[in-house]
């Protein structure tokens, strides 16, 4: 994604999916401008995906460019049908929507919570819009409360986080070109075509609803097919071992990592005490470097289990994920019992890993559904009127993660 400086005002990015974004100088580009923001160029949008799908390199700015875009056309849409946004209210969304995945650490959700233990990306998403907030004298106050969902104005909220935000109408669309899944295409323009206003929350109307559905059922498509396909679930699964394992050896004093802000979060004992202007200073100078360059360093560490996890993902190496399996059968221990001390590995337990993985097509309580206006008038939730039946409660697959033998 390259931008071109044009008179006027304003700089033209040129994206892939959606041709020139358009950005006006002042507080947006402000924001894109700042290193804090800048460093999103270094941050892989679906983290170890590219393992399986080799085009699946794009990043956290691309998306944030795109989730921008949609959410200036989304409200230009809103306002031609009458709803009342002021500039400020305008200014405060796409705030909020190019800062909501600003906290992301390296690889994304691979390393969700690992860095500072129980702290989520939004939450560090909201630190870093306080910080920069402080920073710029409160023009980003709008922004933050939006962003929290305290506006009394509940539709903008609803563009930067609900069921069908613009977020997810980029990620999809997004994720979907980059990985060459035809299943995650999903018609965005016509359904923020059918955006509208009713009793003070975010609408479709009714002619929209098959174009809802299909964002759905891609949503669907998606998780299975991309995010938790199961050699990219296998693969962030020795990632997090790789970093548990790390951690350990570095606070035994036994492994040092180069980067001085993963030392830090590593030794990081407590976040309250620290205070979160230090934690987003260090935080702001993590990216996917980082951890790709102690996983090549690894390659020659002395402790053979984080030695042979760092082979495995940079030699792509993946361990074996199957679905539904509880364990392995006693030919199976002793075969790679055998492989493993071969290595060096005497503890089994250390590379076999069994865990769950949930996702959730559709939310249907009365604060979350997505809601049709009829062409009568009325409202009705989504749940009631659409022509397949989604499931509320999350699907759920056990799965089973160890070394091949092959």
């Amino acid at each position: 994604m390259i931008f071109l400086k044009r008179p006027g005002g304003y700089k033209i990015f040129s994206d892939p999916l959606y041709g020139f974004i358009k950005i006006p100088e002042g507080l947006l580009l402000r924001i894109i401008d700042h290193a804090w923001f800048q460093r999103l160029r270094h941050i892989k949008q679906t983290g170890l995906t590219y393992l399986v799908y080799p085009g699946a390199v794009h990043t956290r700015f691309h998306h944030l460019l795109g989730a921008l875009h949609l959410t200036m056309q989304a409200i230009k849409e809103l306002r031609d049908k009458g709803a009342d946004i002021t500039e400020d209210e305008e200014m405060g969304t796409y705030a909020a929507i190019l800062l909501h995945d600003i906290g992301h650490g390296p690889f994304s959700h691979a390393l969700e919570g690992r860095w500072i233990r129980g702290v989520s990306h939004e939450q560090l998403s909201l630190w870093y819009m306080e910080a920069l907030n402080a920073l710029w004298d409160g023009e980003l106050e709008m922004a933050i409360a939006l962003y929290k969902g305290r506006y009394p104005k509940q539709y903008l909220s609803q563009l930067i986080s609900s069921q069908l935000d613009m977020d997810r109408l980029d990620y999809l669309r997004r994720d979907s070109f980059y990985t060459g899944v035809a299943e995650g295409v999903i018609g965005q323009d016509r359904i923020i075509k059918t955006l509208a206003v009713a009793d003070g929350r975010l609408v479709v109307e009714e002619k929209g609803k098959f174009s809802v559905e299909k964002f759905l059922i891609a949503r669907y498509f998606m998780y299975w097919q991309v995010y938790l396909h199961k050699t990219v679930l296998a693969a962030e699964v020795m990632l997090q071992k790789f970093w548990d394992r790390l951690e350990e050896l570095a606070l035994e004093g036994a492994y040092t990592p180069i980067s001085p802000e993963m030392h830090y979060f590593i030794h990081l004992k407590n976040a309250q005490e620290a205070g979160k202007e230090e934690i987003i200073r260090r935080h702001a100078g993590l990216t996917d470097v980082d951890l790709e360059f102690e996983l090549k360093r690894a390659l020659s560490a002395e402790d053979p289990l984080l030695r042979y996890l760092a082979e495995g993902l940079v030699r792509r190496r993946i361990f074996r994920l199957v679905f539904d399996k509880s364990g392995l059968s006693a030919e199976e221990k002793s075969e790679l019992t055998k492989a493993m001390r071969a290595v060096g590995i005497t503890d089994l337990e250390a590379v076999v890993w069994h865990g769950e993985e949930k996702t959730r097509v559709y939310e249907n309580k009365p604060v979350q559904e997505i809601y049709l206006r009829l062409k009568d008038g009325s409202v009705q939730p989504l749940s009631q009127m659409s022509t397949f039946h989604y499931e509320a409660r999350p699907g759920s697959r056990w799965y089973l993660c160890y070394p091949r033998l092959d």
